[in-house]
């Protein structure tokens, strides 16, 4: 596979999470190529599970027209200079009102590299403990908290259509069960 330089950006709109525009690359044969592209500050998503549940979230997403949508706790590192697994930690506690003792990165990647730089930090979370003071999720977000029977993962599959919950939940599948 041949290589390609950024030859230059035009954002063409700034939201309050993303901007849009065109980027365009030259290619080592010479061509030039013009891509359309979301900037996304990145995300986080938390797999945190004990013995008897993985705890989910429903929320609407309004964007693709979910008005339940079953995910895994998350959210954007949209805190300047925080790290992924501290923004994990603070988006578990508000989500769920649940902190760690035990956390592992699983996987980084990219939603949809086609036409976005957006990538998700993917964590495990055990030894999962209730936090002090109850969870305060953002003022316009609103989240129902779903502690799913681990011995019913493959049906939390089956509602799943988020892809980092989808990734997270068939990685515990893969998983031989704990002693």
């Amino acid at each position: 596979m041949s290589g390609f330089e950024l030859i230059g950006s035009e954002i063409l709109w700034h939201g309050k999470i993303v901007e849009a525009g065109v980027q365009h690359f030259r290619h080592a044969d010479g061509e030039v190529v013009a891509r359309d592209k979301v900037w996304h500050p990145g995300a986080v998503g938390i797999l945190a599970y004990d013995h008897e549940h993985v705890w989910l979230t429903r929320q609407p997403r309004e964007a693709a027209g979910l008005a339940d949508s079953l995910e895994i706790p998350a959210g954007k590192l949209d805190v300047e200079g925080e790290e992924p697994l501290a923004c994990a930690q603070r988006e578990l506690a508000e989500e769920i009102a649940k902190t760690a003792a035990t956390w592992t990165e699983l996987k980084c990647f990219y939603t949809s590299p086609g036409f976005s730089d957006e990538r998700v930090w993917l964590f495990q979370a055990t030894d999962l403990a209730d936090t002090q003071e109850p969870a305060e999720a953002d003022e316009d977000e609103r989240i129902e908290i779903v502690p799913w029977p681990r011995d019913r993962l493959g049906a939390a599959v089956d509602e799943c259509e988020d892809s980092k919950t989808l990734i997270a939940l068939l990685w515990l599948l893969s998983r031989p069960p704990a002693s």
